[in-house]
């Protein structure tokens, strides 16, 4: 870090772990961050006190003063009010209505900026990973439900209440599976994390290396799908085909809409990489697009992979001092 040089500050909440990260405005590189439980109580705001308080700790052990902090970046998943700046309900906190900026602004004395998870990981992508350089780029996050940060024209767009990208809620089977949010055959249904945590307790054959590979006592999930798939599993191979089938019909649809120059994928699709995920979903995406939309369309990994979470509240920090 160089002296006199106002740093940033990111913090990106999420329900098991919070991630501390500084960096300057215009560089690229980390200058310093940790991660810790995140233990959230029902007082948000003695747990918002609680967070400014790691910020102070990382920019002492940085060796930076407190006034040389510039702005603060959240990043937390939604819904919430960003004219409050204000969560409302997380769903994965509980806090009602947690005065997130007002805290951190008054106890940190500098601009605190509050975005939701998905448009934070797709600022994180765009200003440092696999998104530099484009104008038209979507983030696609499969982790417990699905998501969608969305750039387009060379800025974020939230949309009426910050509610743009809710992509993991567009049909994908008529009448099919139930979803978490009331309806029936959205794509989180077929791709999210918990909804195919659910499949599996039910469909794993005891047989399976997706079996084997499951802690004793723990329930199946996509991790050892993935496991298994790279041993040559025939059961976590037609999962995989499965995810990535109802993957791809959410990506065309997307892309039909917005026409973007890239698709980045987070988690699942990442962590199985490009034969196993990323090249089948191409294949099938490109076969249904029309060639003026799906020539220039690339889809690809995520550039951050695990250290996303440090980029996404700096993101939103540098964000959001170019806005105001």
């Amino acid at each position: 870090m160089r002296g006199g040089t106002r740093v940033l500050a990111g913090i990106d909440i999420g329900g098991t772990k919070t991630a501390f990260a500084l960096g300057e405005r215009q560089g690229d590189e980390i200058a310093a961050s940790w991660r810790r439980a995140t233990e959230p109580t029902q007082d948000a705001s003695a747990d918002l006190l609680r967070m400014a308080d790691d910020v102070r700790t990382l920019l002492e052990e940085a060796g930076l003063a407190p006034g040389e902090l510039e702005a603060v970046g959240v990043s937390a998943a939604g819904p919430l009010d960003p004219g409050q700046g204000v969560l409302l309900e997380p769903p994965n906190l509980p806090w009602h209505r947690a005065p997130v900026v007002g805290v951190l602004s008054q106890a940190l004395g500098c601009p605190v900026f509050l975005d939701n998870d998905a448009n934070a990981a797709a600022l994180a992508e765009w200003l440092y990973g696999a998104g530099r350089g484009t104008r038209h780029m979507v983030y696609l996050t499969m982790s417990t439900g699905v998501g969608a940060g969305l750039v387009l024209d060379g800025r974020i767009h939230r949309g009426v209440a910050c509610s743009a990208g809710e992509v993991g809620h567009v049909p994908v089977v008529w009448d099919g599976e139930p979803c978490s949010c009331g309806m029936r055959g959205c794509l989180e249904a077929y791709v999210g994390g918990a909804a195919w945590t659910r499949r599996l307790v039910e469909h794993t054959p005891p047989s399976s290396r997706v079996a084997a590979l499951t802690p004793a006592g723990a329930t199946p999930r996509p991790e050892q799908v993935v496991l298994a798939a790279r041993e040559g599993d025939a059961f976590a191979l037609s999962e995989l085909a499965r995810f990535n089938d109802y993957l791809a019909r959410g990506i065309v649809q997307v892309a039909f809409t917005l026409a973007p120059e890239l698709v980045v994928l987070g988690t699942i699709p990442t962590a199985a990489g490009e034969a196993l995920c990323l090249d089948p979903v191409r294949e099938q995406v490109h076969a249904r697009l029309w060639p003026v939309i799906g020539d220039g369309l690339r889809i690809e990994a995520s550039g951050l992979g695990e250290s996303l979470p440090d980029y996404a509240g700096l993101s939103v920090a540098r964000e959001g001092l170019a806005r105001s």
